[in-house]
């Protein structure tokens, strides 16, 4: 079936749903005898206008709820308390977040990452997925969802769900976080609100605009309502800073050549004991350099639109209809230009490191080569453009019934497509061969260091465009990578509840979702056979000079601008994106490619029976406990390259049983204890479950694949928490958190029968094997896991009761701790015993402080969020164990804002963020804290104006 026919056929199944559900309300309405008429009367009313009163809702909802829930509300109609969805969610006790672009992406709650966390949109399960820089983990083929794809001016609310209920939606082991939008029933009558505001940053000079409106309205008697409403951004920025692609030892890929015969001046100082003299420059393995020194200059062009719309429909209190729409168009063009020593990483075979000489060197206290002058050395300037888009769209309707006033059914009907297409994805290098005099310098400064080339960077005639592959002639690649992933939801529920007595909910429900996940990517087949420049082209017609870094404050004497090839001009030469000739781009018989052309659909079929309860025993109880049954039926597919490139398609089915509890005890008017306790599941990476990969038939028999066959990784969790909620709008609370995480998800070698792993024995074809022979698997497989323990302190008060001026402050502080040990597998095989470390995302500190004042006219707050350094990968990719890890340094963000109302329908507003211009500060081994990455994005100013009635 064509995609097309596949969207009519969609597109008449949920007319056709609406239909029936129009006509199922229109028939429960005349059953419903004891629910009375109530024409008129909207199903909720959330009117929230200002800072302190969207506490206040907040604050409400989490009281009032049984489970652990943290809520933020809009500030005001289409007015999030911040611009970007994942910095707001930062507020929020144990929720820290990563950046990409200077712009929150990525969440991780209590010491949980973004892999762990599902998200759902107006109650449906949703992911998103954009691109990044690869220091910030690349473009997303899994299942982190990505909230920088949305404006926050879409939605009204989101809550963090921190323990788990059985009537949501299973695959968390950290949170479930709830997005919800705009509904016309949120409002009276005719609404409509619009804000337009310049954003300025200070890095890159530019003002671009941000824009949104809603309008919103009811009739027939409040029974029908509709609403749209649409956010337009515009964003200009720059990265700027230094980057080393990891650190390694200089006995690594052969070592420097030998300084035979040292010049006079030539001075290696010695520092611990490696033993360096002027007649054997030669590093022990033990001494750190970094394998491609850079300074970089990363340009975003960025276009953001949204949009969502909504139907509600409610004849009578007792029945509704609900229709939601949200559509999401994310545009990103980015530059990444590098000025890059790259011999330090390379083989004799690609004249790299064993061709370069140390001539002095400086080795500090732990083993790091903070000085060194080299003959030798490859130079190399990159220039990568991307051009990339995501577009989201979701419809999701719901309805509810409440035949009597004992018996209610509710259900849902929903689709969500997220489709990310990188068509451009371009790198085209210039380089220099055996230049002389190259130094770097980090005696100053460990992450900003003096860099001397020995030469013109900027000079045409100083670089070559070149092919030869030699040590005279250059190794220059065009690099093309065009690359999509798209994931798709649909899903359907059937919910009934039953009230057997005042005291007594029973609920039930069916739940089906069927989740489809594909990701491709071409290249082509020699990234470094690029054509000669033709006769009578010069260099210097071809490329152009770019300027860097002028908010770094760079060392006396390092380079601040640089020669880099013009993408443009070269496609216009050769025709590089004409996909014929060498420019061919391939995916699946691509070696570099295929491991990225993968995909896999899942099939969930759920079931939920739940009793909420609430009675007296000295105090008041209430809470819910029930049982959620989750069987998955998986289909995964990639290629594998045995004989011949192969399709492999492997299935594989779990089921799960998750118990839930959440206990309140009401043991004041204001005083609430809560406790909860369950089973929970996330299911595999989407990466870890392919089976592409490569088969060894002669020889030593292996395999080196994903594992279709993985289990999620499960746990057991209590949560309890004391929580006194002491005034309006003002709440003190504890809470300790116990996480047993049954199961882990590691790679190792494993020797196993061949028909016992999934894999079809079509790919033995053409060989003598049977299946039955027993291969050395080296894959993904489940390993014992480990505990996750911490606790949250969270204090919100207005200050209501003080004197005039002074009642009109509040103050917001949380703290949360999180500690977790899991055994990180060291060596594939076995060979290494692993190691014990933070789980992985971890920060085991993390605080946010936000400080405000709020009175009729005047709104002013400001805020700061901190979160401790983390380790990203265990073990380190280089030179483990003398490096034992890589991670991300300490990060602390604060942000003002302030708005003065001149009356009930005009504001104006000044925002300032990330105010400290606070570095990604990336690092490898703990003990040394080498620098990897080391950029900043610079501060963000928003002016701006509302309206509204």
């Amino acid at each position: 079936m064509s995609f097309s026919a596949y969207r009519q056929n969609a597109l008449r199944a949920a007319i056709k749903t609406v239909l029936f559900t129009a006509a199922f309300s229109a028939a429960s309405s005349a059953w419903s005898q004891t629910a009375p008429s109530a024409a008129g009367t909207p199903l909720e009313e959330v009117i929230v206008s200002g800072f302190r009163v969207s506490l206040e809702k907040a604050l409400d909802e989490k009281k009032l709820s049984t489970a652990a829930i943290d809520t933020i509300k809009a500030e005001d109609i289409a007015k999030f308390p911040d611009s970007n969805l994942a910095e707001s969610l930062q507020r929020i006790p144990g929720v820290s977040i990563s950046r990409d672009a200077g712009e929150g992406r990525n969440l991780t709650v209590r010491g949980l990452g973004a892999q762990f966390t599902r998200v759902r949109i107006n109650g449906m399960e949703a992911l998103t997925t954009t691109g990044a820089t690869d220091s910030s983990g690349g473009n997303n083929r899994d299942r982190p969802f990505d909230f920088n794809v949305f404006a926050s001016e879409l939605f009204g609310s989101i809550t963090a769900r921190k323990t788990a209920s059985a009537d949501v939606d299973e695959g968390s082991l950290g949170a479930t976080v709830d997005l919800q939008t705009a509904r016309p029933f949120d409002y009276r009558g005719f609404t409509f609100a619009t804000s337009a505001k310049g954003i300025y940053n200070d890095l890159s000079g530019d003002t671009d605009p941000r824009v949104s409106a809603l309008i919103s309205n009811t009739w027939a008697d409040g029974t029908f309502g509709a609403l749209l409403s649409a956010a337009y951004s515009k964003r200009h920025s720059l990265e700027e800073g230094f980057t080393t692609v990891r650190w390694d030892t200089g006995g690594s890929v052969g070592g420097f050549s030998p300084l035979s015969a040292p010049p006079p001046g030539t001075t290696l100082v010695q520092l611990n004991s490696n033993n360096l003299t002027t007649t054997d420059p030669t590093l022990q393995p033990t001494a750190f350099h970094p394998r491609i020194p850079r300074y970089s200059k990363l340009a975003y062009n960025q276009d953001r639109i949204g949009i969502t719309g909504s139907l509600q429909w409610a004849p009578n209190s007792a029945n509704s209809l609900n229709l939601d729409l949200l559509y999401s168009d994310f545009k990103v063009k980015r530059d990444e230009n590098y000025l890059e020593a790259f011999s330090f990483s390379r083989t004799a075979a690609q004249f790299g490191k064993p061709a370069t000489i140390l001539r002095q060197g400086e080795i500090d206290a732990n083993k790091t080569l903070v000085y060194g002058l080299f003959d030798g050395v490859d130079m190399r300037t990159e220039n990568r453009h991307d051009e990339f888009v995501t577009k989201f769209e979701e419809a999701t309707l719901t309805g509810r019934h409440e035949f009597t006033d004992r018996f209610t059914i509710d259900e849902s009907l929903g689709y969500q497509k997220s489709d990310f297409n990188n068509p451009i994805q371009t790198t085209i290098t210039l380089d220099r061969q055996n230049s002389n005099g190259y130094s770097w310098d980090f005696r100053g400064n460990s992450r900003l260091p003096a860099l001397s080339y020995g030469f013109d960077v900027t000079d045409p005639n100083s670089w070559q465009f070149s092919n030869a592959g030699n040590a005279a002639g250059g190794q220059s690649e065009i690099r093309l990578r065009p690359n999509t992933v798209v994931d798709t939801f649909k899903t359907a529920n059937l919910n009934v509840a039953f009230k057997a007595i005042d005291q007594l909910i029973i609920r039930g429900g069916l739940e089906y979702k069927k989740f489809t996940f594909a990701t491709t990517e071409m290249r082509r087949t020699s990234e470094t056979s690029v054509p000669a420049l033709p006769a009578g082209t010069s260099l210097a017609s071809v490329t152009k000079v770019v300027t860097c870094c002028s908010g770094l404050n760079l060392p006396a004497g390092t380079p601040s601008a640089w020669l880099i090839t013009d993408i443009n001009q070269f496609n216009q030469l050769f025709d590089i994106y004409g996909n014929s000739g060498t420019f061919a781009v391939t995916g699946i018989s691509n070696t570099a490619a295929r491991g990225n052309n993968r995909g896999v659909q899942e099939e969930d079929q759920g079931a939920f029976g739940q009793v909420n309860f609430n009675f007296e025993a000295g105090i008041p109880w209430r809470g819910d406990f029930g049982v959620r049954y989750v069987k998955t039926k998986q289909s995964s597919y990639g290629y594998v390259l045995t004989t011949a490139v192969q399709r492999a398609e492997v299935e594989h089915d779990y089921s799960d049983v998750l118990p839930a509890l959440n206990f309140v005890g009401e043991l004041g008017p204001d005083l609430l204890m809560r406790l909860g306790l369950a089973k929970v599941m996330a299911r595999p990476s989407l990466a870890q479950v392919t089976p592409g990969g490569t088969v060894n038939t002669v020889g030593n028999l292996s395999v080196s694949t994903g594992n279709p066959l993985l289990d999620p990784i499960r746990a057991k969790t209590a949560d309890l928490s004391l929580e006194w909620y002491f005034g309006r709008g003002s709440l003190l609370s504890g809470a300790v958190f116990y996480k047993e995480i049954d199961s882990f998800i590691q790679t190792l070698t494993t020797n196993q029968v061949f028909n016992t792993t999934g894999l079809p024995l079509s790919l033995l074809s053409g060989t003598t094997l049977t299946g039955n022979e027993v291969f050395a698997f080296n894959a993904p497989v489940n390993t014992p896991g480990g505990n996750l323990k911490g606790f949250e302190l969270n204090y919100q008060q207005q200050f209501r009761n003080l004197p005039g001026f002074w009642s009109h402050f509040g103050l917001l502080l949380n703290y949360t701790y999180v500690d977790s040990k899991i055994n990180y597998v060291t060596s594939a095989t076995g060979a290494s015993p692993p190691v014990t470390n933070d789980l992985l995302n971890l920060s085991r500190n993390a605080y946010n402080a936000t400080v405000f004042y709020e009175d009729d006219r005047l709104s002013i707050r400001a805020s700061a969020a901190y979160r401790d350094k983390y380790i990203t990968k265990v073990p380190a990719s280089n030179a483990f164990p003398l490096q034992d890890v890589e991670g991300t340094n300490s990060t602390l963000n604060i942000d003002m804002s302030a708005t003065y109302s001149f009356n009930e329908h005009f504001s104006m507003s000044l925002e300032g963020l990330n105010l400290t211009d606070q570095f990604n500060d990336q690092y490898i081994d703990s003990a040394s804290n080498r620098v990897v990455v080391y950029t900043h994005t610079g501060r963000l100013f928003l002016m701006g104006a509302r309206y509204k009635f």
